[in-house]
């Protein structure tokens, strides 16, 4: 303030560092990934393995992936998640990501029902699915509803044992002018509500943004006891 102010000379900066959490390299596009068309039946893809690559050497394909084949692209997700790379065939056919959920989201919580409070000190035990990615050449009607009953049963595990708690309740958004979100009804997932439209920083209490439907799956019929009370 004082430089612009011209009360006193700084030197001349030498070196900008790159903030890795404010401007954030791409994931690169990787080679040598298979892109001829997978089209079958469910039965006929074979054995499907769910693989959680956080923290391992294939997390970077995962990133690249969802860069170059989601309409989102990757952004890096902030607080506890997990990345999960779907191989058949000796190949990858999908990407799932899971993280934090939203600390606000007036359909979902009155939906559990739970006090601020409870909220306050539970929210840790519900997972955010940010991201569900079926590589564009892989045409297997059903593997979506499927490949999203196979997480309920391996997430809350796989949470536990890199963050030391379970999972009790899944939510995620669909953007109803882009997706019906057919695969998460079949796979038994909830209508809670739709959202506002106005994000979490909004000041104005008008829609700035699309406005998305929101929908939950629990993973275990306590769940309203488990997150509305004192989890250990």
């Amino acid at each position: 303030m004082l430089h612009r102010a011209g009360e006193i000379e700084l030197p001349v900066v030498r070196q900008t560092s790159l903030n890795p959490f404010v401007r954030r390299e791409r994931p690169q596009q990787l080679p040598l990934i298979a892109r001829t068309p997978v089209s079958c039946s469910l039965g006929q893809l074979g054995p499907i393995e769910l693989t959680q690559v956080r923290r391992t050497g294939q997390e970077p394909l995962f990133n690249s992936l969802i860069e170059h084949h989601h309409y989102l692209g990757y952004e890096q997700p902030v607080g506890e998640h997990l990345k999960y790379l779907v191989w058949a065939q000796n190949r990858p056919i999908a990407c799932l990501a899971w993280s934090s959920a939203p600390r606000h989201l007036g359909s979902r919580d009155r939906y559990i029902g739970w006090s601020a409070e409870a909220r306050r000190r539970n929210i840790r035990f519900i997972a955010y699915n940010t991201r569900f990615l079926i590589l564009p050449w892989v045409t297997v009607p059903h593997l979506a509803s499927y490949l999203l009953g196979r997480m309920a049963r391996l997430l809350s595990q796989d949470w536990e044992r890199l963050y030391g708690h379970p999972i009790y309740f899944l939510e995620t958004f669909v953007d109803p002018e882009r997706f019906r979100g057919t695969c998460y009804r079949a796979a038994n997932w909830v209508m809670l509500g739709r959202t506002t439209g106005r994000g979490k920083d909004d000041h104005t209490n008008r829609p700035n943004r699309s406005i998305k439907e929101v929908l939950g799956y629990p993973l275990t019929p306590r769940f309203r006891e488990l997150l509305q009370g004192g989890c250990e």
